[in-house]
């Protein structure tokens, strides 16, 4: 199942309550970025089920070219990331508190990518 987002800040607690997310969890594609992190370990605290895509080294490597400056990080222990998401937000410090905004993205690529995870 999918849960399709804007930019307006979410809320696990909201979602948590939904009962086909609580059942079958959610694919999550933010930003990749601390604060896309910060709306995963948001949701994650709600014990909601959540796989990401598109949000790992691989894919900040394949699109150097299109990557941004975040100019105010997200602070704070993300302790609900599983330990290959923590490994990201780390090196999006260390590269520079880059980003990569999700729409930057092309669209074939997106695409293949979720329908490859449907759940």
């Amino acid at each position: 199942m999918e849960v399709q987002t804007t930019s307006e800040p979410i809320t696990g607690d909201r979602l948590a309550h939904i009962p086909w997310i609580r059942d079958h969890g959610v694919v999550y594609w933010g930003d990749l970025d601390s604060h896309g992190f910060g709306i995963l370990n948001r949701l994650r605290a709600q014990n909601i089920a959540v796989v990401t895509v598109l949000m790992d080294v691989a894919t900040l490597e394949a699109f150097k070219d299109l990557w941004g400056h975040e100019p105010k990080p997200a602070v704070g222990f993300m302790q609900h990331l599983l330990p290959e998401e923590l490994a990201v937000v780390e090196q999006l410090a260390v590269r520079g508190n880059v980003r990569l905004e999700q729409e930057r993205i092309d669209w074939m690529t997106a695409m293949a990518v979720l329908i490859s995870t449907r759940r």
